[in-house]
């Protein structure tokens, strides 16, 4: 990725297969040691670092691998254990740590893991500050830099870390009795599930759980955002009024009404982004991706609200914001960051953010879906063969001329996923035939180009 400057770190990270090509215990343990001697090298030389997982079979193996890589270096490391993504942001900004460390594979199956790095303010470290780690991996100095004695790090548990992020979440609700009484939350078998029974107690609510029994391979498998449907089927089939479902590190979340619709995050924005600027909290505007709906451009100059597109990937989403003075930003994947209430992509916050402003616009969750009013889109996603080289010179040129060819009347983003071996081609126009037809040529002549 990064035009071949950087090999290990993807758009989320470090992630692959657990135990297999660069997802080892061996790259957890040297890559500890260089984010270590990485911090070092700018004035941190026994840095503190929270660490987490989420509920993956080989989440222990690799935090006990990069830990001790990191306590070898110097560093003194913090476990909080199972934790959602956004709950180790919190926790580090909690003890003042000096970084952070996810070991997760976010909504990928249970035989993949991934490891991405947080700064000192919770954030995901920028594109330059992981090409500076990588080049630790590769220096004979990562090996020679070894503390002895007293100067060794350490190892240590943070306790109820879980039920102090479940505290926080409870004190951003502006109304308990606005809640809504009958809601379903889907934790997708991960990270959620240590967190949303706390949350739950803590409201006082008589709200429901699903996917909340973790056995270390069962993680996002049938259920989660990635499969958006099994909570659109139990919330319209047992008369739920809403429901909101995780991924499996619980930073993303996608809301369903009554009928079983999914409010994706472009709706979700939509919405907040109308709180936030009559909460005078909004800033310079919203940040969105490459990736949303046209409609949601719409909506927002409705509002004369100001949008900023950025890259995919909700680390770009932070940079944006920062950058034009945003307070809102997200992808329609489901990350959303709100920055006075989150350093990084929180599902279980924005849900809370969510109900707290449908409360106070009064909004009608049942009619959000026709109301935005989006654009048809077909997402297409072409498998890349191993060791295949994808020219996007050439993928470039064919998605200017079918866009060119589609007259205005609509548009064409095709890029490689930064976590998956993944061409995605996204077409999206008001022609729900055109999309299809744009879509069917672009998937057919690319499909050769990927295998």
């Amino acid at each position: 990725m990064d035009n071949g400057r950087r090999v290990l770190f993807g758009t989320d990270g470090v992630r692959g297969i657990a135990n297999l090509g660069e997802m080892t215990p061996e790259m957890a343990l040297r890559l500890g040691r260089s984010f270590i001697l990485f911090l070092a090298e700018r004035g941190i030389p026994r840095p503190r670092i929270v660490t987490g997982r989420d509920t993956r079979r080989s989440g222990t193996m690799l935090e006990g691998a990069l830990s001790a890589g990191m306590a070898s270096a110097g560093a003194e490391v913090l476990s909080v254990g199972v934790m959602p993504t956004p709950g180790v942001s919190f926790a580090l900004t909690r003890v003042s740590a000096d970084g952070g460390a996810v070991i997760s594979a976010s909504h990928n199956p249970a035989e993949y893991n991934g490891i991405k790095l947080l700064s000192r303010d919770g954030c995901k470290l920028s594109d330059e500050d992981e090409s500076g780690i990588e080049e630790y991996l590769s220096d004979n100095l990562t090996d020679e830099w070894r503390p002895t004695g007293a100067s060794i790090g350490e190892i240590r548990n943070l306790p109820d870390m879980a039920q102090t992020y479940a505290d926080h979440l409870a004190s951003q609700v502006k109304q308990v009795d606005s809640l809504p009484r009958s809601m379903l939350f889907d934790c997708a078998h991960g990270a959620a599930c240590v967190v949303m029974p706390g949350l739950i107690e803590r409201l006082g609510t008589q709200w429901s759980l699903t996917g909340t029994k973790p056995d270390g391979m069962n993680i996002n498998e049938g259920v989660g955002v990635i499969h958006i449907g099994h909570l659109a089927a139990q919330v319209k089939d047992l008369g739920y009024g809403s429901g909101f479902a995780f991924d499996g590190d619980a930073d993303r979340t996608l809301m369903v009404d009554s009928k079983g619709r999914t409010i994706d995050g472009d709706i979700l924005m939509w919405v907040l982004a109308r709180w936030l600027k009559a909460r005078k909290d909004l800033g310079a505007g919203v940040v969105i991706t490459v990736m949303s709906n046209m409609a949601l451009e719409e909506r927002l100059a409705d509002e004369k609200i100001k949008f900023f597109r950025c890259p995919v990937g909700d680390r770009y989403v932070m940079e944006a914001m920062r950058r034009n003075g945003a307070r809102l930003g997200g992808e329609q994947s489901g990350h959303v960051i709100a920055d006075t209430y989150s350093r990084t992509g929180d599902g279980l916050c924005t849900a809370i953010m969510m109900l707290n402003a449908c409360h106070e616009l009064n909004e009608d969750i049942d009619t959000l879906v026709d109301r935005f009013g989006r654009y048809p889109q077909r997402l297409s996603n072409l498998t890349i063969a191993n060791g295949r080289d994808i020219d996007m010179d050439y993928v470039e040129s064919l998605s200017n001329e079918a866009q060119k060819d589609m007259g205005g009347k609509g548009r064409v983003f095709i890029r490689l996923s930064g976590t998956e071996p993944l061409l995605r081609i996204l077409v999206e126009a008001r022609d729900v035939d055109l999309v299809k037809e744009v879509s069917e040529h672009l998937t057919a002549v690319l499909r050769e180009h990927c295998s």
